[in-house]
């Protein structure tokens, strides 16, 4: 097993799964989500709608799983990470935590073998790097102390400072 840190766009990895750091609506928006709507075509927003239609809004730190459209990653996993809010620390930080575990979970039930993360809620949802960057290890370095069948995990980090804020909390 392997857990790398690359600086690059998530949009293009060859990957099993990539992960969409989504608003609970599964819509698109803005940053990651955004831009991995953009590049996987009507196919996920079509997916999107469909499991929104069944289950409702996605609860902060569950995931799903929909096709990857255009891209060269075979699915996307879907989570909804914490709005921080400096006053709800452990609640968040249980729920950033959820954001990876429910996605590893998801990858390995599908039987994935390789999956790639971004910064979950450190763009648009203010989760400070310095903090999310040791949840977001140390959850999927647990996960796979237990579950082996992902062999590699990829956090695909977009700029300098959130690259570097992950090399050093690892």
């Amino acid at each position: 097993m392997e857990i790398k840190f690359i600086k690059g766009d998530i949009t293009r990895q060859k990957v099993d799964a990539i992960v969409n750091a989504a608003n609970s609506s599964l819509m698109g928006g803005g940053g990651v989500d955004g831009a991995i709507h953009r590049a996987g075509g009507p196919k996920i927003l079509e997916e999107c709608e469909e499991i929104v239609n069944k289950i409702g809004r996605l609860p902060t730190g569950q995931a799903v799983i929909t096709t990857a459209g255009k891209m060269p990653s075979k699915y996307v996993i879907h989570t909804v990470g914490p709005i921080y809010k400096n006053i709800e620390h452990r609640t968040q930080s249980t729920e950033l935590r959820n954001c990876y575990i429910n996605s590893l979970k998801l990858a390995s039930e599908k039987g994935l073998k390789s999956i790639a993360f971004p910064s979950i809620s450190t763009g648009a949802f203010r989760y400070p790097l310095e903090e999310a960057a040791p949840i977001a290890i140390q959850a999927v370095k647990d996960f796979l102390t237990k579950e082996a069948s992902i062999k590699e995990v990829y956090f695909v980090l977009f700029n300098n400072a959130t690259y570097e804020a992950y090399v050093n909390a690892a």
